[in-house]
């Protein structure tokens, strides 16, 4: 089961096979993000059998309830799959990231990640972020653009989102030259310096 979040692609791949999907956000977000989560498939009968070989070993429920709980959690967690983001709408990423990081999802950055979409580093706590040999952040400047399409540098908005990366992602910033309209790549053995392998 995969999940796809656009202008880019961020993907969710969940431990079991699905073929039902249902919207994340309100239809509103899905305008502009296409977000689609699945259901997680039916373990009834697998717990069926579960629960008959505990009664007839005469466990308790209670023991019963915190096994059905550990194999639960396994069974229900995703991982999010960055496989392609341009980049977009700052408050629509930051609301997606947002639920993400409420959910506990890992996040897989396996491809381009780019302006807006980078912001993950800043919502997604570290250990929950790795990275594959395709992944590459790519930095800019935040910028004002107006409902004519005229564009104009953000300096406040710059120092903010500088300020919200982890200081290895701020160092490596600083260290060339700081933010401008152009964009600068983060990928390989420095991306892996900051982020685990997958």
């Amino acid at each position: 089961m995969t999940t796809t979040v656009a202008p880019g692609a961020v993907q969710h791949e969940q431990v079991q096979e699905n073929t039902r999907q249902r919207p994340m956000l309100p239809e509103s977000a899905l305008t502009s993000m296409n977000v689609l989560f699945g259901t997680p498939p039916s373990f009834g009968p697998f717990l069926a059998q579960l629960h008959r070989w505990l009664r007839r070993h005469k466990v308790p429920r209670m023991i019963f309830a915190i096994v059905l709980s550990l194999i639960a959690v396994p069974i229900a967690r995703a991982d999010v799959r960055i496989i392609a983001s341009s980049g977009g709408l700052v408050g629509d990423y930051l609301k997606v990231f947002a639920q993400m990081r409420q959910s506990g999802e890992r996040v897989i950055i396996d491809g381009p990640c780019l302006s807006a979409c980078t912001l993950v580093l800043s919502t997604i706590p570290r250990n929950r972020i790795c990275v594959t040999r395709r992944a590459v952040l790519g930095f800019h400047a935040p910028q004002w653009v107006d409902r004519s399409g005229h564009t104009w540098r953000a300096p406040k908005a710059t120092r903010i989102v500088i300020d919200s990366y982890p200081a290895g992602v701020r160092a490596w910033i600083k260290a060339r030259g700081g933010l401008s309209t152009k964009l600068i790549y983060l990928r390989g053995r420095e991306l892996t310096a900051l982020y685990p392998r997958c």
